[in-house]
C-alpha cells in the first residue's frame, strides 16, 4: 500500500474526502517531524511511540573492496509498536 492508497482507505472510514484526509496525513508527519526535532517523544497508547535516536560513529566494512568506512554519528528516528497493538496480530 502506498501513501495514496493509505489516504483513500482512511478517507472511507472516515468518511471524508480524500483531501481532507491527505492534510490531516501532512499534518500528522509534520507534528511528528517538529515534536521529534524538539527532543520529545510521542506515545500513543494502544498504538506505539516515537523517539528520536541517537547512533554513534562507528566504522564499518566495504563489502566490495573489504576497506574500512567511518559512518558518522548520526540522529535517527524511530517507531516501536506496543505491546497491545502487536497483541492484535497473535491472538
Amino acid at each position: 500500500m502506498n501513501k495514496g492508497e493509505f489516504i483513500k482507505a482512511v478517507a472511507e472510514k472516515a468518511n471524508c474526502t480524500q483531501k481532507d484526509a491527505g492534510i490531516v496525513f501532512d499534518a500528522m508527519v509534520d507534528t511528528v517531524v517538529t515534536v521529534l526535532k524538539g527532543g520529545d517523544k510521542i506515545v500513543i497508547p494502544g498504538f506505539g511511540s516515537f523517539e528520536l535516536v541517537k547512533k554513534a560513529a562507528t566504522t564499518k566494512i566495504n563489502p566490495m573492496n573489504k576497506k574500512p568506512v567511518k559512518v558518522a554519528a548520526c540522529k535517527q528516528p524511530k517507531f516501536k509498536f506496543g505491546k497491545s497493538f502487536k497483541a492484535i496480530f497473535n491472538d
